[in-house]
């Protein structure tokens, strides 16, 4: 489907119903659907479900919805597959699909040139609107977008952007050079996908044109392409974020085996992690036989700090993954960040002093409220230090958030608080 074609409300309940059912009868129920449905159903798929599906399809089946597929989306299948049965697909294509794919494919996985569409309706500058939109009405339809269509002069150099809705608003006797706009972003081939998403999605683009070192223009990358780039993204972030592996597939459609995969191995690194808190106890024991009352408060602290880790973590990863941070030192943050853990910390300690002191003796309010403050400087320090410093060196910021960062603010507030417990108490 075309970007900017809207999907008929009826094939979307169709997607949705299909997503939850197992792969054979997925694949049973799309090839009783009409060529056309079976076509719009199947391209709205996650690349992993049209990998299932295909597994069930009879030949001439798979050869109709790869060949109706676009370059970028057919790619984007390909790329899930073993590569001896992808060369094998690429080879029923027609001879101008193959060509158009296998363009895709010269580039890195990631890169703008891997999801760029490269079928696009090239206006000429000194082209009348009437001819434009009599150009776009004969041939649109073969195009990856038609609401923006790339101008250029007759080397096949990028000059400009038209707009559609600027075409349909012009004088006919206008030329294209007078509504075109001739100061668009571009980008190489090389880009990163998640930087050429993140400007479409900055600058408000329909679309962005990928050209070499001359300017020549290799295909656009559309809105809709980005979109689904931030999607994976966020995706990817936010199951790291929670100690998961990411999933690629709608969640109904995945089996309970392959959810407990994604999870366990974290839970498993977690819960390692997790036996430095005990044996922060165990070296402590001797204190809390002297003061057991220290024992209370320990829920308490370790909680507030890993929350206030948490908070820190997401804010900063956030703020790196929409580009704030760009160019931004790690000592800034970090500080930054740690002004912010004093203000809670003092906050939290003042509330808590005076129900800790009419409860218990003195020394050990001094204590909480002191560790409060020392243990939320801590979390934040490692809450924004971690994704900054995993980020230098090439490590997904998302795997050192939330969880890991609360394990170790958990270790070492422990370690904070009974060293204060013995300075303060005297014991």
């Amino acid at each position: 489907m075309a970007s900017g074609e809207e999907m008929p409300e009826n094939t979307i309940g169709a997607v949705n119903a299909l997503r939850r059912m197992e792969p054979r009868q997925r694949a049973e129920a799309l090839s009783r659907c009409a060529p056309e449905v079976a076509r719009a159903v199947f391209e709205q798929f996650e690349a992993p479900l049209q990998k299932e599906v295909l597994a069930f399809l009879r030949d001439y089946e798979v050869n109709r919805l790869l060949e109706d597929l676009d370059p970028d989306d057919r790619v984007r299948l390909l790329d899930t597959l073993p590569e001896p049965v992808g060369q094998a697909l690429l080879a029923r294509l027609s001879s101008r699909e193959r060509r158009l794919t296998r363009k895709l494919l010269a580039f890195p996985t990631g890169s703008a040139g891997h999801i760029m569409n490269p079928e696009y309706l090239p206006l000429r500058p000194e082209f009348s609107v009437r001819e434009a939109l009599a150009l776009i009405h004969r041939e649109g339809r073969g195009a990856g977008t038609v609401n923006v269509l790339p101008v250029l002069d007759a080397d096949g150099r990028l000059v400009g952007l038209a707009m559609l809705s600027a075409l349909v608003l012009a004088d006919a006797d206008q030329q294209v050079a007078e509504v075109m706009l001739d100061q668009v972003p571009m980008v190489s081939p090389e880009t990163d996908q998640e930087h050429v998403a993140r400007l479409i999605q900055e600058a408000d683009l329909l679309a962005l044109p990928v050209v070499d070192d001359d300017r020549h223009l290799l295909g656009l990358i559309t809105v809709d392409d980005a979109m689904d780039v931030i999607q994976l993204e966020q995706d990817e972030d936010f199951a790291r974020a929670g100690a998961s592996e990411p999933v690629d597939r709608p969640y109904f459609s995945i089996t309970l085996l392959g959810l407990a995969r994604a999870r366990f191995v974290w839970l498993l690194l977690l819960a390692l992690a997790g036996t430095l808190t005990v044996n922060v106890i165990t070296v402590f024991e001797s204190l809390l036989e002297q003061a057991i009352s220290l024992s209370v408060f320990i829920p308490l602290l370790i909680g507030i700090g890993g929350n206030c880790g948490a908070q820190s973590a997401t804010t900063v990863v956030r703020a790196m993954a929409l580009g704030d941070l760009d160019g931004v030192g790690l000592g800034r943050v970090v500080f930054r960040e740690a002004r912010v853990g004093i203000a809670l910390g003092t906050a939290v300690a003042a509330l808590a002093y005076v129900p800790v002191l009419l409860l218990f003796e003195p020394g050990l309010a001094a204590t909480v409220s002191l560790t409060l403050i020392a243990i939320c400087v801590l979390a934040t320090l490692v809450g924004s230090g971690m994704p900054l410093l995993a980020r230098r060196f090439g490590i997904d910021p998302a795997v050192v958030s939330a969880p890991v960062v609360t394990t170790l603010v958990d270790t070492f507030g422990l370690i904070l608080y009974f060293q204060i417990a013995k300075f303060v108490m005297a014991i």
